[in-house]
């Protein structure tokens, strides 16, 4: 009879081994934070309230690491993750989608002494802008500044000053490479680089400019602006009071705004007095969101307004917030008008310490970077705190918004108009218009003009006479060629159809529209076909990524529009998808350049002969983009 087969020996295992087995198993996966990190971002966020550091700051939180250290530094995301007790790759994955935010990964990463940038989009670069681009890095060097890091960025907003450098915050108009040397010179830091701010105090009434230009600032970036205390001395928040405190019926106001016809002036145009009414209608709570995201290539109205008079847009968000019955504002504010931010925050801190009436829950939010956050929906995002992704439609904002909740959304303009409409009578503002239109525009007006700026002139008027009445002609031996009537995603039209209404709805059936009422001018020395591409790559670098048709379209699109002589068929069919499938406004514009340039200048791509009535271009300082010297 066999044995029975021997019991495996089992080796002992001691006390020891034991306990560091339930050590390993009881630790975290993944990176764990370090003291030092945690430290850092606890005392940069402040004493942790009894509900947890909220989400919806993140952005915020974000910027306070960013702002005290010059990047982000990958062990302070990992600790701020933690604070937030949310997973790591979701703080990653927010600041990876912002321009602003420099991730660093190691302990020797460093922060540049000091970030210059240069704006290389349309107007600045009509301006020179790529030349000082390529004179700056051997300049800063011979001058002993070679630590300080030169980027090429889009759009910064200040299209009338084009060239336009930024030393850290601070702005340097029509920038060259001495003035340049010398802001570094003086601002030598990231402590002493900030926007200067006005100290004097002016009545701002932008009701007396009616027809007239913006006058331009000769403080240099910070012109004088209206405070608290001149504003109200000049009857300021006496309708948002009187509304408040029931003395004003809020249906009487619903109704100036609906007659004055005004639209929404952010770009999409849509009837201010019907979207007050819409939301209005939608159950409590509800909530508002206010848009001065203002990215669109040639666009500066909202910072010129802002810097000069934001009370006047707060009385227009406290009317219309009392009208439709919203809980809570927030206002998002794009990162690069670091003045205007710092007004704004003072005036917000005025008005709490001062209130002429009760005020509703107000938070003042910073953008980072993203054109795509113009967009209503992505703007809603960043504000709560993710990545800032158009939302596929419906629902649409007025429904389920903000957090959830039926959102009142408007542009900043749109807002500044609300205190005169109301005074004044919503016939005052309808009575302006030329050429059957009503109403005044705000024309951000850049280019090859002897006098560029804001021109506050009537709804409807042409591009040849708001050149030679608001901005003194074209610059000496130039001829106009060409334009965008609404910035970057507004299509080009040619000098031939200079005598088109300006307007919303007269430039669709030419292939364009208004937009934000952003005018370019092109002369003779400019090149059509170039300005596209340069728009063109504008539109690849912005979008968010989220959408096949934009994300690989816009940059199919850039690489095609190099060539000398298009492929006509394959840019149209790209065009025609792009506008088709993408999810938002930005991708289903990007083709309109594509499409003016087929229609009306198909000389420029080596699609027809040149025509008589369109001067030809000549040593455009865009030609340049164009590889191997290639020239259309």
């Amino acid at each position: 009879m066999p044995l029975a087969p021997e019991a495996p020996t089992v080796a002992a295992v001691s006390v020891n081994d034991m306990r560091e087995r339930i050590r390993r198993k009881s630790r975290l996966k993944g990176r764990q934070p370090e003291d030092a990190a945690m430290a850092d971002v606890a005392q940069l966020l402040g004493p942790r309230p009894a509900e947890g550091y909220r989400r919806d700051l993140l952005i915020e939180y974000l910027h306070r690491l960013s702002d005290h250290f010059g990047v982000l530094h990958d062990r302070h995301l990992v600790a701020l993750a933690r604070q937030l007790n949310r997973p790591m790759a979701e703080v990653y994955e927010v600041a990876s989608f912002y321009h602003h935010f420099d991730i660093v990964r190691g302990d020797e990463a460093q922060a540049p002494r000091l970030v210059l940038r240069v704006c290389d989009s349309l107007s600045c670069s009509l301006a020179g802008a790529r030349e000082l681009l390529a004179a700056l890095p051997e300049r800063l060097r011979a001058a002993g500044q070679g630590d300080v890091q030169v980027q090429a960025v889009p759009c910064v907003g200040r299209c009338e000053q084009a060239p336009v450098a930024v030393v850290h915050q601070c702005p340097v108009p029509h920038a060259t490479v001495d003035a340049v040397l010398d802001a570094i010179g003086l601002k030598p830091n990231r402590a002493l680089a900030l926007h200067p701010q006005a100290l004097a105090a002016i009545n701002f009434d932008i009701s007396e400019l009616a027809e007239q230009s913006v006058p331009a600032q000769p403080e240099g970036v910070s012109p004088a602006h209206t405070d608290l205390a001149t504003y109200c001395a000049h009857g300021g928040y006496q309708t948002a009071a009187a509304l408040v405190n029931g003395e004003m019926d809020a249906e009487a106001v619903l109704a100036a705004m609906e007659d004055s016809g005004l639209r929404g002036l952010g770009g999409a145009g849509f009837p201010a007095g019907r979207k007050w009414r819409i939301v209005r209608d939608q159950p409590a709570p509800r909530l508002m969101a206010v848009n001065i995201d203002e990215g669109e290539p040639g666009t500066f109205k909202d910072r010129t307004y802002l810097e000069r008079d934001p009370h006047r847009f707060l009385e227009g968000v406290l009317v219309a917030a009392q009208v439709v019955g919203t809980e809570a504002i927030y206002i998002y504010l794009r990162d690069e008008y670091h003045g205007c931010r710092a007004l704004l925050q003072k005036a917000l801190d005025d008005l709490h310490r001062e209130p002429p009436c009760p005020l509703p829950h107000i938070e003042l939010r910073r953008g980072a970077g993203a054109y795509i956050c113009g967009e209503e929906s992505a703007m809603i995002e960043s504000i709560e705190g993710k990545r800032g992704e158009p939302r596929m439609r419906p629902p649409y904002i007025a429904q389920v918004g903000l957090f959830g909740r039926p959102t009142l959304e408007h542009n900043f303009e749109t807002l500044y108009w609300v205190r005169d409409i109301v005074e004044r009578g919503p016939q005052w503002f309808a009575s302006f218009g030329r050429h059957g239109r009503k109403g005044l525009r705000s024309f951000s007006v850049s280019g090859r003009v002897k006098h560029p700026g804001v021109k506050l002139a009537p709804a409807g008027i042409t591009v040849q006479e708001l050149i030679d009445e608001y901005c003194g002609g074209l610059l000496d031996g130039h001829q106009l060629y060409a334009y965008l009537p609404g910035g970057a995603s507004g299509g080009i039209l040619p000098a031939s159809l200079n005598n088109v209404p300006l307007d919303f709805d007269t430039l669709q059936p030419y292939g364009c529209f208004i937009g934000s009422a952003a005018v370019i001018v092109l002369s003779q020395h400019d090149s059509a076909r170039d300005a596209a591409l340069n728009v063109m790559r504008f539109f690849e670098h912005e979008s968010c990524g989220q959408c096949t048709p934009c994300r690989v379209g816009t940059a199919k699109a850039a690489a095609l529009m190099q060539a000398p002589q298009w492929d006509a068929d394959l840019l149209d069919d790209l065009a025609q998808v792009m506008a088709d499938a993408s999810i938002c406004g930005l991708g289903q514009a990007a083709p309109n350049p594509i499409r003016c340039i087929h229609k009306y200048f198909p000389h420029e791509v080596g699609e027809g002969p040149w025509p008589g009535d369109l001067p030809k271009p000549r040593n455009s300082p865009l030609t340049e983009q164009l590889p191997g010297g290639l020239k259309p």
